[in-house]
Formats: structure tokens, C-alpha cells, sequence
């Protein structure tokens, strides 16, 4: 692509961070200064020439680099947001070019407080840095990113953006165009001569960058977005004969309550199905309302656990069995196929909240 084409897609914030360090180690070399940098995006393949904003050194032999995001049509937070990495030279490292510190509105685990870069985020920046950086030495690189409101809390990263993308181009949860992305990956797999016998389905890219971590094989991830319902009749069509489906529990809940389109904007009903199912697992009076009441799914999930641990217990397992029952019976209905998935969901701290009966075989042999 030629330095003045336009954008064929939006791309992720990590593509954006790698922009910014790629010019600033640019900056650090001397190298001339240039409008447009050459990024390898490894996923897809290719190499595209993005701007950037801003190139400057600092007197301490450090350089700072901006870049701008732009993540494609549709309804983004990250979209303007201005990026910024500082490099500066250090001593070599094992196994990397570079090193990443986090600062202001970078985002953090809140266990260990390391850095929120996903695998992908890593090997873009090693990629695209390695043949930058002499190999006597390193670059040290320090992200800032304007501060948003986004629902990273909810997964346990704090003060800032996570840089969790899997892939260089922007997928729309929400869009249609998601949906036939989606729908054409699992056809694609189900034309190879193995076909397509197991499938897990991903909610996210925070459900994207957990599963592995959780002993899911990764050649099995497909990201559903919101577009649950369509993707499950489709996967029975195409022949998938072993179906899990992982994600975030106050998302996957809306699928208790026969909820097959997960955003927010379309229904929600998060809590009416809960407290529903904790009224049939035996809450009631005061407890039950607050439940109903509470602001997240998370919140309310947490107030049942102080008050009666147990009986959270109990509902995990019913939440998840729910889910799974309605997922078949939905499956059922629209294809006359018989899938029965398994399910599996997580919390705020990326941690494994729930399974179902039916996921259980999925991790009878990873190692947590």
C-alpha cells in the first residue's frame, strides 16, 4: 500500500502503540524523519503504512512519538485517542528487543500490576522492533494513553486501556460485517479435509487473550461478538460435533434467559435472568431485590457470596447449566440439529468463574 492510500481498515490499539514505538526507536537511531511508518501487522499478513502524529528527542537521549487511533468506522472509544511511547536505550534482554512500562492511562493487572500486553501486542512490537535495535542493547519503552471509561475494570486491569488486541484490524462486536466474518472463518475451517469436529466460541478480546492462558487450544478460538445466536445454528450446520462457549458471566447470562444477541444496546435483562435463577435456587425477600438492584451482574454476584457463599455455589452451577440448556434448545429450534455445547465463563478478575456439566471435559486436562 502506497504512503497516500487511505485506511482500508480500522486497526487495534496495539497496532497503534507499535506505530509510536517504531518512529520514536526511529528517532533514537537517527534515522531520517518520515510521515508514515511501515508496520508488519502479522494478523492479517502484510504490511501497511500508517501516520504518525509526532516525532520528537528529549535532552536526556530519550525520544517521544505520537501516534493518533483510528479504529475504523463505527462506534469505538479508543477513536482520536492520542498514543504516546518514550524510548530510550537500555542494556540487552533475553529473549526480547524490548521492555514495556506503563504509564498514565496505560492499564494493569490488578494482581502483580504488570503491564495488560497481550501475546499478540508482544510479538508486533518485537517484529517490527527487532531489526531496529543493535544487538548489544534494548529499548525501554513507556506507554501513556488518555485515560477512558471503558469496562476493562470489570476484567481486573485498572488505571488505564489494556493492550489486549489478538489482531491488527478492528472487529465490530456489533456490526453485521462481524457476523459474516465470523460465519465465513467457520466455513473456511469446515472445508478442510479434518473439517471442523470442535469449535470454541469467544466473546471478546478479553476472552480471546484468557482461554489459552486457560489451557484452550488456540486453532479452536473463533471470536463470536454479540452474534451468538446465528453462530450456533451455523456451527451445527457445518458439521461441529464438540462446542464450548466462553465469556465474560455477566454477558453469557443474557443466554439463561433465551438472550442470543449479547450487546447492551439490542437487550439486556441481566437482572432478571439472575434473579430469576437465584429465586428458583432459593433467595428471597430483601436479599432477592437487592440482587435485582445491584448495578453489575459482578456486584450482585459478590453481595450473594458475602451473604450466603453457598448458596452462590449452588447458583454457579445453575447459571451455567441454564446457559448450556438454552444454547441447545436454541440450536435445536432454529436448525433441527442436536449440538449440545458446553460453557465456560469468567470474572472481572480473570479468573474461571463457572462451567457448565457439559464444559467440564474441556478442562479435565489443563493445568491451572
Amino acid at each position: 500500500m502506497s504512503a497516500s492510500s487511505a485506511l482500508d481498515s480500522g486497526y487495534t490499539l496495539p497496532v497503534w502503540v507499535a506505530v509510536a514505538a517504531v518512529a520514536a526507536v526511529r528517532q533514537l537511531r537517527g534515522d531520517p524523519p518520515a510521515e508514515r511508518i511501515g508496520l508488519e501487522l502479522l494478523q492479517p499478513a502484510g504490511q501497511r503504512e500508517l501516520p504518525i502524529e509526532a516525532v520528537a528527542p528529549f535532552a536526556d537521549g530519550s525520544a517521544l512519538a505520537i501516534s493518533r487511533c483510528d479504529p475504523g468506522p463505527g462506534i469505538d472509544l479508543t477513536r482520536g485517542l492520542a498514543v504516546w511511547v518514550r524510548a530510550r536505550w537500555g542494556e540487552p534482554l533475553e529473549g526480547a528487543c524490548f521492555d514495556v512500562q506503563a504509564g498514565t492511562g496505560v492499564g494493569r493487572l490488578a494482581e502483580g500490576g504488570e503491564v495488560c500486553l497481550s501475546g499478540f501486542a508482544r510479538d508486533l512490537l518485537q517484529h517490527n522492533l527487532a531489526g531496529l535495535v543493535p544487538a548489544d542493547r534494548s529499548v525501554s519503552l513507556e506507554g501513556r494513553e488518555r485515560a477512558l471509561r471503558t469496562s476493562n475494570a470489570a476484567f481486573g486491569v485498572v488505571e488505564g486501556l489494556a493492550l489486549i488486541g489478538t489482531q491488527a484490524e478492528v472487529q465490530r462486536s456489533a456490526a453485521p460485517d462481524q457476523l459474516q466474518g465470523a460465519l465465513d472463518e467457520l466455513r473456511q475451517r469446515a472445508k478442510r479435509p479434518q473439517g471442523c469436529p470442535e469449535l470454541v466460541l469467544v466473546v471478546g478480546e478479553n476472552g480471546l487473550d484468557l482461554a489459552p492462558r486457560l489451557g484452550l487450544p488456540a486453532g479452536l478460538l473463533l471470536k463470536s461478538g454479540n452474534w451468538l445466536g446465528p453462530l450456533l445454528a451455523a456451527a451445527a450446520e457445518q458439521g461441529v460435533q464438540r462446542l464450548l462457549l466462553f465469556g465474560y458471566h455477566g454477558k453469557l447470562l443474557k443466554l439463561a434467559g433465551g438472550i442470543f444477541h449479547t450487546h447492551h444496546h439490542l437487550a439486556d435483562g441481566r437482572a432478571e435472568v439472575l434473579t430469576a435463577l437465584a429465586a428458583l435456587e432459593g433467595v428471597q425477600g430483601d436479599l432477592l431485590r437487592e440482587l435485582h438492584s445491584s448495578a453489575t451482574t459482578e456486584d450482585a454476584l459478590q453481595l450473594l457470596r458475602q451473604q450466603q457463599p453457598e448458596l452462590e455455589q449452588r447458583l454457579r452451577q445453575r447459571i451455567t447449566a441454564a446457559i448450556e440448556a438454552r444454547a441447545a434448545s436454541s440450536i435445536q429450534a432454529t436448525t433441527g440439529l442436536t449440538l449440545e455445547p458446553g460453557v465456560a465463563l469468567f470474572d472481572r478478575s480473570r479468573q474461571l468463574w463457572g462451567v457448565g456439566p457439559r464444559g467440564q471435559a474441556w478442562f479435565a486436562e489443563a493445568a491451572f
